[in-house]
């Protein structure tokens, strides 16, 4: 019997612990919600196109990712990703103002990244993405380069 009690008050205590850890996070998700969805905290709409730089053809699929930017230049924790659809666009709406860095990432382009000022109420980026390029060996002959460089010293000769 005392077992019994004991497990009863037990669990009575985890429901009290679990019912009031729910009602603080409640009302820490609504302070945050309230303070940051201010009436008088100006947002913007974004619109976002991307494009292949070569042909202006639609990139479908691509993640858009948006970062709040602080005054100093550093990213903040959260971020936020749209993927365009068949036509290369996507928008989201009630970006507040300020400095946002915006990514974009397709399978089979360069990534591409630079940081915005938001400012108006509607703004829109159209954004050309480049395919990768090869990389630079200095191990290949790179003809264009003959004229403007003399060849580099032989690290085997001996000092003169």
């Amino acid at each position: 019997m005392r077992a019994a009690v004991r497990w009863a008050n037990t669990n009575l205590k985890l429901r009290v612990r679990t019912f009031a850890s729910l009602l603080l996070a409640g009302a820490l998700l609504g302070a945050a919600a309230a303070q940051r969805g201010g009436d008088n905290e100006p947002t913007a709409d974004l619109s976002f196109l991307v494009i292949k730089e070569d042909n202006g053809k639609p990139v479908r699929n691509a993640a858009v990712i948006m970062h709040s930017v602080s005054e100093h230049g550093k990213q903040g924790r959260g971020d936020l990703e749209l993927k365009t659809d068949a036509d290369g666009k996507t928008s989201f709406d009630n970006v507040p103002y300020g400095r946002l860095r915006i990514q974009i990432l397709a399978s089979g382009f360069q990534t591409f990244g630079d940081d915005y000022e938001i400012s108006q109420p509607k703004m829109s980026f159209t954004i050309r993405l480049k395919r990768p390029q090869g990389q630079y060996s200095i191990y290949q002959e790179h003809p264009e380069e003959k004229n403007n460089k003399t060849p580099p010293p032989d690290p085997n000769a001996k000092p003169q």
